[in-house]
């Protein structure tokens, strides 16, 4: 999984970005992810982020986007998908999906098609590739996938559970 976004209310999160820049190198993208703030932006330039994903439009754009830094800008309305490609967002993070499923992003899709959409927010691997087929660019998941090996849990379980990510998107892709 190329793409890793390590949430900025993770305990000691700039060193985990930087400490997995350097143990990943540059086959993984790092991201930092819930940055609201200018203050979390430079953050997450300073700790190494290559990209930003935020819950919604703020100053934390404002901020990644004078820093070079892509941003994932978070959007759940017409109206905040308007304000997040307004704002020059690399992509629109879906947020959170689990409200309206793969039915609402096809119907987003309709007056938006050319807007690459990335839904976050309970995607487990059957809803992500509903996601990809209705045309998401990708999908966030979390806990869906981690499950409890962040915290010294079944690395095993991750595995599977990965396989099984993997398995549900190469459908789509």
């Amino acid at each position: 999984m190329p793409l890793v976004e390590v949430s900025l209310t993770t305990m000691g999160a700039e060193t985990v970005i930087e400490r997995a820049r350097a143990e990943l190198g540059p086959e993984v993208t790092l991201g930092a992810g819930t940055v609201c703030t200018a203050v979390d932006a430079m953050r997450a330039a300073e700790a190494g982020a290559s990209f930003v994903v935020t819950p919604g439009y703020g100053p934390g754009v404002e901020e990644a986007t004078r820093l070079g830094l892509p941003a994932l800008v978070g959007a759940l309305s017409p109206t905040e998908v308007i304000a997040a490609t307004g704002a020059a967002a690399a992509a629109v993070k879906l947020f959170p999906a689990s409200v309206g499923g793969p039915t609402y992003l096809k119907a987003l899709r309709d007056p938006f098609p050319d807007v690459p959409f990335v839904p976050v927010g309970g995607v487990d691997a059957e809803l992500a590739r509903e996601y990809l087929s209705v045309g998401a660019i990708a999908v966030g998941v979390g806990s869906p996938l981690l499950g409890d090996a962040p915290h010294g849990g079944d690395l095993a379980g991750l595995a599977e559970r990965a396989a099984r990510f993997l398995d549900a998107v190469a459908v789509v892709v």
